[in-house]
């Protein structure tokens, strides 16, 4: 996830769009509290009427196994270890994480595409994968970023979203699903420098290919290790489609406020596409409240090891992250049968 000033609101060139948009909406939308207790603005505007979803004979979406995306994170921490320490843009690291997520899907069958783009003078990449089939007009896409900060490896910024949608991914291909939407996954680079990668994505996209992209998902950060339960609240069908899904479960939920405009739904967002997504918190301050329903420790960061050194294979959460990816699943399989 993006850096912002701890404890404050420091916009990103990618918020800026969307702060605006919430501002206009005001008087339409009613915020509800944010995690530390206190209304925030509405920073964007929720659809008027949301669609149900219509799931047309959903096959039932297999859990997924953390003992498979731990595995993943393992990788990802050796490639940091073999690298200088980080798996940032531009650096040995990030090529090396590219190679290997997209060694995986070349292998499952989905058809991957490297795309280019230039930040500062250093070429980045981003990472495409197409599952065959499903309908090209409509697609459901999930995304996470694949590099780190310069400063450690990290494992769960974002190493946790990247191996929670790409075990995801080897799911569908080892169940063989036949969805009616078309399914693609996104691995983005330069997301640490303002969601470089996504934004150079959804700026490339011609007209009709953008209007195609039925919904983006974004798993940024889902291990924390002094865990939340967060969801997006963009657009309440699919902020409801994870809160009933962890509702079954006896799992409270809260809409997330801290991860406005700092990952890479903004430029999707920006574009007009609807978003969701999970995010199991980062430098905000975990309440007293929140502690007393998902356990961990209040008065701390939900991860201490924000953008810092110590964010490794021991800064995870296994529950956690073990919850989320099943809640990805269930999401993927859901929406690619969805009518809607």
């Amino acid at each position: 996830m993006t850096e912002r000033t701890p404890r404050g609101f420091r916009l990103h060139r990618a918020a800026l769009p969307t702060a605006l948009a919430g501002l206009l909406a005001a008087a339409l939308y009613t915020p509800v509290s944010s995690a530390l207790g206190a209304p925030v603005p509405a920073s964007t505007v929720a659809p008027a009427v949301a669609k149900p979803f219509a799931p047309k004979a959903v096959p039932d979406a297999p859990g997924i196994p953390v003992a498979n995306v731990k595995a993943h994170l393992a990788r990802l921490q050796s490639i940091a270890d073999a690298n200088g320490g980080n798996r940032a843009h531009g650096s040995s690291g990030y090529q090396a994480s590219i190679d290997y997520v997209k060694g995986q899907l070349d292998a499952a069958g989905f058809t991957t595409a490297v795309k280019e783009f230039n930040e500062n003078g250093t070429t980045g990449y981003n990472l495409i994968a197409d599952w065959p089939g499903g309908d090209a007009a409509h697609v459901v896409m999930a995304g996470a970023h694949l590099d780190s900060v310069s400063a450690g490896p990290g494992v769960n910024d974002d190493g946790s979203g990247t191996a929670g949608i790409l075990e995801t991914a080897l799911a569908v291909s080892r169940a063989g699903l036949k969805p009616t939407k078309h399914l693609r996954f996104a691995w983005w680079g330069a997301e640490e420098y303002g969601m470089v990668g996504s934004r150079n994505y959804v700026n490339n996209l011609s007209a009709d290919d953008r209007s195609a992209i039925d919904t983006y998902l974004n798993f940024d950060m889902i291990g924390s290790p002094n865990p939340g339960y967060f969801t997006y609240r963009h657009d309440p069908a699919l902020d409801a489609l994870f809160r009933d899904w962890f509702a079954a479960r006896g799992i409270s939920t809260e809409q997330d406020f801290e991860g406005d405009g700092r990952s890479d739904h903004a430029p999707f967002q920006e574009a007009g596409i609807r978003v969701g997504g999970l995010f199991s918190g980062a430098d905000y301050i975990k309440t007293a409240g929140q502690a007393a329903k998902w356990g961990g420790t209040a008065g701390q960061p939900f991860d201490a090891c924000y953008h810092a050194a110590c964010d490794t294979n021991a800064n995870i959460d296994d529950t956690a992250l073990s919850r989320m990816a099943d809640a990805i699943a269930y999401a993927i399989w859901t929406l690619s049968a969805s009518g809607s």
